[in-house]
């Protein structure tokens, strides 16, 4: 049915008059009176509107301000509008949308939407080594299969291709994995360029097609060694002169991870209160844990600090590592320990075992309440009642722990078979 438009002269008279002035099918132009100036003249504003019902509900739509759009354009886009409508569209929420896109620019690639998400992200992240991570995983996996792929267009099928192959073979690597493609996809989701729900997501959606990790993952302990046997290595690891033997001794002593002592900073130390503090950075809770030292330990430090002293013929700066590597003011490899361990005779275990020791030690030969021991090993309490009521972190029963811990590691254990005496309790 063709269209019927009103005789409108939107410069006349008759249009200067406040109010709407219809100018046929659902089109017209609002005229707006301003404040009256210093000389009495009142401005005056038209402006195009086009009016609708959809679903019950009506709406206006600006069309444009007039003269600059004229009564022609508004027509013309009135009549756009008027189709939208014929076909159960909203005008007003298409012109949003396409603004939208328009402003965000071409729906990227999921290889591009988390190289985006990486480099907001990057920051953020406490180490180099949890990019690489995010990175290698998904360059890796995930890439090959939807890296070229629109990530507006990324379907369950294409998560399942990516992970069904690794689910079960390596259950850890596949579920990281798994939400670092959650995670990206709901970055998109969040700048608009995705509409659709989130493939990648588990509860309600994937964990209907696969196996729940905890079915199918083999719990794999770091290599400890036995508590008993502690006094004996230690012996062992004192006669030996490498700065990674005080290093690992000084790991012993404190239960610390490897990464906390080997990015260790004599700023961190407080020799003369005997406690070391780890900032936040660079503990896995990602806040700051205070470690009391006990003279065993303080004693490998004034160690490090006499051979620092020695070798440069000045005291360490605040920020000097504690224990260099190989090449001055960088940090011992990763591998440092697990080399050492090898020379010792002692591949069968790890650096990060000797936590699992020293928590074996206090579990069956100490009295000390469970919440300082794992406090002593910084493990944050997933109770959050019972973290609620325990904001301290037992410092001043920590030091007596950590004494016993050093006493008992300097004494190779008597004979299988010998009485054993609990240490005294923490309390």
């Amino acid at each position: 049915m063709p269209t019927k438009w009103t005789a409108l002269t939107p410069s006349s008279k008759a249009c200067d008059r406040a109010g709407r002035h219809h100018a046929g099918d659902g089109l017209y132009l609002l005229t707006r009176h301003g404040k009256p100036g210093p000389d009495g003249a009142v401005s005056i504003s038209k402006s195009w509107v086009y009016r609708y019902m959809l679903r019950g509900f009506r709406r206006d739509m600006g069309l444009g301000s007039w003269p600059v759009v004229s009564l022609a354009d508004a027509r013309r886009k009135a009549e756009d509008a008027r189709r939208q409508v014929a076909d159960g569209i909203d005008p007003v929420d298409a012109a949003r949308t396409a603004a939208a896109a328009a402003a965000r620019g071409p729906v990227p690639s999921f290889e591009e939407a988390a190289d985006r998400y990486i480099a907001a992200h990057r920051d953020g992240w406490r180490n180099p080594k949890h990019r690489q991570q995010w990175e290698n995983t998904l360059a890796t996996y995930a890439f090959p299969v939807i890296g070229r792929m629109s990530v507006a267009d990324v379907a369950v099928g294409d998560v399942l291709k990516i992970l069904e192959p690794i689910w079960k073979d390596k259950p850890e690597t596949a579920t990281r994995l798994r939400g670092r493609i959650e995670t990206v996809i709901d970055w998109a989701i969040a700048r608009d360029y995705r509409s659709a729900e989130n493939p990648a997501r588990w509860r309600g959606r994937l964990q209907q097609l696969l196996p729940a990790k905890a079915k199918i993952r083999r719990v794999e302990h770091h290599p400890a060694m036995g508590w008993r046997d502690v006094g004996a290595f230690m012996a062992d690891l004192r006669a030996r002169p490498a700065v990674a033997a005080r290093a690992l001794e000084f790991l012993i002593l404190t239960a610390a991870r490897g990464g906390e002592v080997r990015g260790a900073r004599w700023a961190e130390i407080d020799l003369a209160g005997g406690v070391w503090t780890v900032p936040g950075a660079r503990m896995k809770a990602g806040r700051d844990h205070r470690v009391p030292l006990s003279d065993a330990a303080l004693a490998v430090l004034k160690s490090a600090l006499a051979a620092h002293v020695a070798e440069h013929g000045r005291q360490a700066r605040p920020d000097a590592l504690i224990f260099e590597g190989g090449r001055r003011g960088r940090p011992m490899s990763e591998n440092a320990f697990m080399a050492l361990l090898e020379r010792m005779g002692r591949g069968d275990i790890t650096s990060h075992g000797f936590r699992s020791t020293f928590r074996q030690w206090c579990a069956e030969a100490t009295a000390y309440p469970r919440e300082v021991a794992e406090t002593a090993l910084a493990h944050t309490n997933k109770d959050r009642v019972e973290a609620a009521y325990q904001r301290g972190d037992h410092l001043d029963q920590r030091r007596r722990l950590m004494t016993d811990w050093a006493t008992f590691c300097s004494k190779p254990m008597p004979a299988e078979g010998a009485n054993v005496v609990p240490l005294r309790a923490g309390a």
